[in-house]
């Protein structure tokens, strides 16, 4: 048994198409196990063989456990071993017990490698950029789906398929995600950025869609030392004739705490906020062809106009228009905007994978 997992670990190390050695080394699982406190029998399906298998299975074409399954046979077939069955079972049993908190680690693991090969030249003004954005998955119509995440209200039962909502955070930088949260449809995308706001490292800068510019959260990213650059929603109506100018269309400008307490919001985080705040707003204008938007204006915390000056404010934001771009390309490589996980638990592993 021992012989067979060594030849299957090194032939997943060699011919799977991501840098496995590098970004999720045997050690860095063997690492989170221990941490999590994991028990697991040495059989061959262990989480490290299972974790790989389930890796190859995303990353192909053909994402049945058939074919998984079957690669599995196939690097021990060269070998003089034990073959094991074409039986799916054993399988789907091993990646059923793959704890989600696991998964969840490793995950975690693989982007911090890639952040720590960032060096000061790739960053913003000297700053880490995070961009945080939402999307939608589908998933197979089984009650335990359907139970854990509805499909949409507007369709009939029976005649539609259930949709989990997924809030990411991606690195400017590296392009990997580095956080993750997943919820039923109808949550509101701030309600997903506030799920994570706790990944955000001192000194990084959010950027964001208007979804997210509201006063709380800009309050409660500063208290990690964070900044943000927020298109401004558009249920705020503010012009250029009030506040500090400091720049062409750029200003300081004073916002008040809401009288009543937003929803997604208790009492006690409503009762902590701040009087008003102070932040920055920039307007521009876009002549570009086939852009929908003509005038922009952005919300961010970045006060200071020596350091981080209007035109990098704007151009960085310019950056932000291709995340959703980015994660429906994502999704649609990795065959992840339609899951094949009948469990919710399973989606959850699935989505991380």
């Amino acid at each position: 048994m021992t012989l067979r997992v060594q030849i299957l670990k090194d032939k997943f190390s060699q011919s799977l198409g991501l840098p496995f050695k590098e970004l999720l080394p045997e050690s860095a699982i063997k690492l989170a196990i221990s941490e999590l406190k994991i028990k697991y029998k040495k059989r061959l399906f262990d989480p490290f063989v299972t974790l790989w298998a389930f890796l190859s299975q995303v990353l192909d074409t053909d994402k049945t456990c058939n074919n998984a399954v079957s690669k599995i046979i196939a690097h021990l077939a060269e070998s003089e071993v034990e073959v094991p069955s074409t039986d799916t079972s054993a399988y789907c049993q091993a990646r059923a017990r793959l704890p989600e908190k696991l998964l969840e680690k490793v995950f975690n693991y693989s982007a911090q490698k890639l952040e720590e090969k960032v060096t000061q030249e790739h960053l913003w003004c000297g700053r880490n950029i995070l961009v945080i954005d939402g999307s939608t998955v589908s998933m197979p119509d089984t009650v335990e789906n359907q139970k854990e995440y509805p499909q949409p209200s507007s369709q009939k039962p029976e005649c539609g398929f259930p949709i989990a909502k997924i809030g990411v955070i991606f690195s400017l930088v590296t392009g990997a995600a580095v956080a993750l949260c997943i919820d039923v449809l109808n949550t509101h995308d701030i309600k997903l950025a506030r799920k994570l706001y706790s990944f955000l490292k001192p000194n990084d800068v959010l950027v964001g869609d208007r979804a997210f510019c509201a006063y709380a959260d800009m309050f409660t990213i500063k208290k990690f030392n964070c900044d943000v650059v927020f298109r401004k929603h558009q249920s705020r109506t503010t012009t250029m004739r009030k506040g500090k100018i400091i720049g062409d269309c750029d200003k300081l400008v004073t916002w008040y705490k809401p009288k009543t307490c937003p929803k997604g919001l208790d009492k006690d985080e409503f009762n902590a906020l701040p009087p008003s705040i102070t932040v920055r707003e920039i307007y521009y204008y876009i002549v570009i062809p086939g852009f929908r938007t003509q005038q922009v204006s952005l919300i961010t915390t970045l006060l200071d106009g020596s350091s981080y000056s209007t035109l990098a404010i704007v151009g960085l934001y310019g950056q932000r228009w291709d995340v959703e771009l980015n994660l429906r390309h994502l999704k649609t490589t990795l065959g992840m905007d339609i899951l094949r996980c009948k469990t919710p638990s399973m989606i959850r592993k699935e989505i991380y994978v």
